[in-house]
Parts: C-alpha cells; structure tokens; sequence
C-alpha cells in the first residue's frame, strides 16, 4: 500500500532538471496510487539497468506531495555514479525509466496511446545526450549523427532490457512504493540472485 501523501513539497532543486529547467509534468488520468506506482517503476528501472551495467546505485525514491486539498503531485529521482567515464550504457540507463513506466500501463491493463506519451522522461534524453557529448560521444534526438546513434536506437535497446529484468524491475518498484526511498544497499540485498552488480 501506498505511503500518505506528505503535505511538504520538495526542494525547488528535486523538480528540477540537471539544466535547471523545472522538469515537465503532465496529468495521465490514473489515481494517486497508480500514478506513483508508475514513478516507482520508471526510478526502479533506472536503478536495476544500472545495477546491470556496474553503476554504483545512490539511492532510487519516489517524491509525492500535496500541493492542496485533493491534488496530488508525484516525481522521482534515482542518483548513481559511474564507475570510469560514461559510454553507450548511460543512455540505455537513462532510457530505461521510460520504458519500464509505459511497461507498467501495459501489463497493469492502464496503457493508453495518450498514457504512453505522457510517460516520456525528456529531461532522461537531455541528460543522456549533454553527458554522452562531454565524453565525445553524440547521441542524436531525432537522427544518428556520424559516428554516433539515435535515440530510437537507444529506447529500443532499453525497452529489450527492462523485458529482461522485469522480474527485478518489479521487486523494487514495489519497494520503493513501499518504502519511498530505497538506498543501493537496500537494492542489491532485495534482489539476491535476481541480479548482481554494484551497491552504495
């Protein structure tokens, strides 16, 4: 079961983008525990993909507040570290949020064309594409660039990947519903042989 929905909203920092931008919101027609259940996939996808390709996970959470009397707003955040210099496994790693919550409408019978849509994590893709572009790589928003690869080719990379590690995307995402906030540690000792890779 959901937590209650905290009447405190977060730092101005938490609704923010790593430009500064406030991250885009948008009202997907789902009731407040299917909304963050949603969010908890998308972090727990980002979380267990990069878990996969040897990240260091921080932590991974769901942030819910109340802005006034029957309104709800909800967000995530899960913050990692490279081990080296980020390669072609970071843009998978940001895509995979998206994939994993437009998964879950799926396979909970909420998925609809305008849902879906609405799951689009741009401020992942700007995030992949300025941190790949700082280590020479390009990613493209709407085309391969010489030498480099599209974002389609990414998101089609991560859709396969989150239908592989569905069963531990799952299990953290109802822990982090659960729970709000899991750390790495908690990540890693929650899934055992479900998956191996590296923890806070």
């Amino acid at each position: 079961m959901s937590s209650p929905i905290p009447s405190t909203p977060p730092s101005d920092e938490m609704l923010r983008d790593h430009r500064g931008n406030l991250r885009a919101r948008a009202d997907i027609g789902l009731s407040y525990g299917q909304a963050r259940l949603g969010l908890a996939f998308h972090e727990a996808a980002h979380a267990v993909v990069g878990l996969s390709v040897g990240t260091r996970v921080l932590t991974s959470e769901v942030i819910a507040w109340s802005p006034g009397p029957g309104m709800w707003t909800v967000t995530g955040n899960t913050a990692q570290e490279w081990r080296g210099a980020p390669g072609w496994e970071f843009a998978t790693v940001a895509a995979a949020g998206e994939q994993a919550h437009v998964e879950y409408l799926w396979r909970y019978g909420l998925w609809t064309p305008g849902r879906a849509a609405d799951c689009a994590a741009d401020h992942d893709r700007e995030l992949a594409i300025d941190t790949l572009a700082e280590h020479g790589l390009s990613l493209g928003r709407d085309s391969t660039p010489p030498g480099g690869r599209s974002w389609a080719a990414i998101q089609r990379l991560a859709r396969r990947t989150v239908k592989d590690l569905w069963p531990a995307i799952r299990t953290v995402a109802f822990a982090v519903d659960q729970h709000t906030r899991l750390t790495g540690t908690d990540i890693t000792d929650l899934l055992g042989p479900l998956l191996r890779g590296g923890a806070a």
